[in-house]
């Protein structure tokens, strides 16, 4: 009965070690992110892509613990759902981050082909399992339906939402995300109002995800949702237009 009890608790407290383990690899590795948006990002969101690529140590080791670890390899690690969403944002970040600087810097992503090269047919691999970038997208992060998160993810180009220059974190990301969707719509390159025209031109992230922002799926709804983030509220019955994308690598000028 002894033994039993022993081996149990053993058992036990060989569990708890192996967790505070892997909370402590997670919280250095946040760490190793902040220290890469600090030095590297600046306010305006831009990255110092050229001097990242010549000292890029920092991003590798959290790309490497992304590729080790996930919700889905380590759930007890991500208890909660925002627990669960800021890794998914932090690692969607930094996984594009690494692309544009992996095999020579680009200029941007214009064409059909360079976007299909660079997030369908790039793998990346999270928590053990390879993906690409979109598959990792649409198949992970927006089936989590926070609508919010496209202000948060980043795929390094210039009408992208800003790039925070620190970590999204499970403790404050509600406040994160609201702050975001507030900030996007107050930019004009993401949306402006033309009110002798009665009409409103929105960045195409609202095209490209409508679904995910309103349930018909239509842009003349997508009004209504907007005027949730800004003010004055925009009349509902303005004319929806789209901003075409500016794909160009948003990098800091030298």
């Amino acid at each position: 009965m002894l033994k039993s009890f022993l081996s149990a608790f053993l058992l036990f407290a060989a569990f708890h070690a192996a967790q505070a383990a892997d909370r402590d690899q997670y919280e250095i590795a946040i760490e190793y992110w902040a220290q890469v948006l600090e030095t590297y990002v600046d306010e305006q969101g831009r990255t110092d892509f050229a001097a990242l690529a010549e000292n890029a140590d920092d991003l590798r080791h959290f790309v490497g613990f992304i590729e080790d670890t996930s919700p889905a390899s380590h759930p007890a690690l991500f208890p909660t759902e925002n627990d669960v969403l800021a890794f998914h944002i932090n690692a969607y970040n930094a996984l594009a981050m690494y692309g544009v600087i992996s095999k020579g810097i680009p200029i941007d992503f214009d064409s059909f082909f360079k976007r299909l090269r660079f997030f369908k047919f790039r793998s990346v691999v999270i928590g053990g399992q390879e993906a690409s970038l979109q598959d990792y997208e649409n198949g992970v992060i927006r089936p989590l339906g926070e609508d919010r998160v496209h202000f948060a993810l980043n795929c390094m180009v210039r009408d992208c939402p800003r790039l925070p220059q620190q970590p999204f974190q499970a403790e404050t990301l509600e406040q994160q995300l609201e702050s975001a969707a507030h900030e996007f719509f107050s930019k004009p390159v993401h949306l402006r109002v033309d009110d002798k025209k009665r009409t409103l031109y929105v960045s195409e992230i609202l095209k490209f995800y409508t679904a995910d922002f309103v349930a018909s799926g239509k842009k003349k709804d997508l009004v209504p949702y907007i005027n949730r983030f800004r003010e004055p509220n925009i009349p509902v019955d303005y004319r929806v237009e789209f901003i075409d994308y500016d794909w160009t690598i948003n990098q800091q000028p030298r």
